[in-house]
């Protein structure tokens, strides 16, 4: 055998167990955060009023709450996606086509506030809108969920509508954009 072929044969096995060890991490990410987010939310068959939406977003991912490298990967919640967000007043609805859409009961809200950037995309600025909410109440640190609207306007927008809805009040309904 040739010393190029030597070579291609060794750079192919290489570059095969990257990708296993790379498919084993993230098989071992989702086992622990499995147990982070046993169940995702399920949405109300009602869910009040349409305070805003929907926006057209790009659904960044999930994290820790605090530790924006710390990506939750259970239930598809790691799968950068686009999206439509709609808050009403039962929550927040994240509808991503092909993959898992994810509902945010209003009682799970924390807060939601502008941020440079989590895993999976850095923007710089305030360019993403992180709603921090509670999955399970035996989880006292929860989860930072970070979406960037398509339009920079819908920012403030959206961290209005989900800051007035944590505070208990009803933003002003708002026209789509």
């Amino acid at each position: 055998m040739s010393r190029q072929a030597v070579s291609t044969l060794v750079l192919a096995l290489v570059v095969l167990l990257a990708l296993w060890a790379m498919r084993a991490g993230w098989q071992a990410r989702t086992r622990r955060s499995a147990a982070l987010v046993t169940a995702l939310p399920v949405a109300p068959p009602a869910l009040g009023t349409e305070l805003l939406g929907p926006v057209d977003a790009t659904y960044v991912s999930t994290t820790r709450a605090g530790d924006w490298l710390d990506r939750v990967t259970a239930h598809g919640l790691g799968v950068r996606s686009s999206a439509q967000v709609s808050v009403f007043d039962a929550g927040v609805r994240i509808t991503r086509p092909g993959a898992t859409n994810l509902f945010v009961p209003a009682t799970a809200l924390r807060s939601a506030t502008g941020a440079p950037g989590m895993a999976g995309k850095v923007v710089g600025g305030e360019g993403l809108v992180v709603l921090s909410w509670q999955a399970d109440p035996a989880d006292p640190r929860g989860l930072d969920t970070g979406l960037r609207p398509k339009h920079a306007a819908d920012r403030e927008r959206l961290i209005d509508a989900v800051t007035a809805l944590t505070a208990g009040q009803a933003p002003a309904q708002e026209e789509n954009s």
